[in-house]
């Protein structure tokens, strides 16, 4: 099988190309033939409202490249500058390695992947927000 396969859990819903496809009762593969469709897992979607920090509206701006929501290549330029003001932040060799991680998957047009290093911050972030109101 060449493309993409994703792997699906009962009832798992995903967002191809603009339609919202849910998953049957049981566990299932699909593979998506046509390169470069976009594809988001709702089980990862950020809601607008949660998109309130750096992190989390750095990952909503790759969201929104996934789901055709937003130009590619601005919102690339966008998430390339979300990255790089991260990396100002984060400045602990696991939070500059997915930050790297990120960047490169930006640069070779891979956003899902650039998401998921991303979404790993989202627990790191919210320590550092904690910490600074204490």
């Amino acid at each position: 099988m060449s493309g993409l396969v994703l792997k699906l859990a009962p009832n798992e819903r995903v967002l191809i190309n603009g339609a919202v496809i849910e998953n049957g009762d049981r566990r299932s593969k699909i593979a998506i033939r046509t390169p470069n469709a976009n594809v988001l897992r709702l089980k990862d979607a950020i809601h607008p409202d949660r998109a309130n920090t750096p992190v989390g509206r750095a990952c909503y701006i790759a969201q929104l490249i996934l789901s055709g929501d937003a130009r590619p290549d601005e919102g690339k330029r966008q998430l390339l500058l979300a990255i790089a003001q991260l990396s100002q932040v984060f400045d602990d060799a696991t939070g500059q390695a997915a930050l790297q991680d990120a960047r490169a998957s930006v640069e070779d047009g891979a956003i899902y992947p650039a998401l998921r290093r991303l979404r790993e911050l989202l627990p790191q972030e919210d320590q550092l927000i904690h910490a600074r109101r204490q």
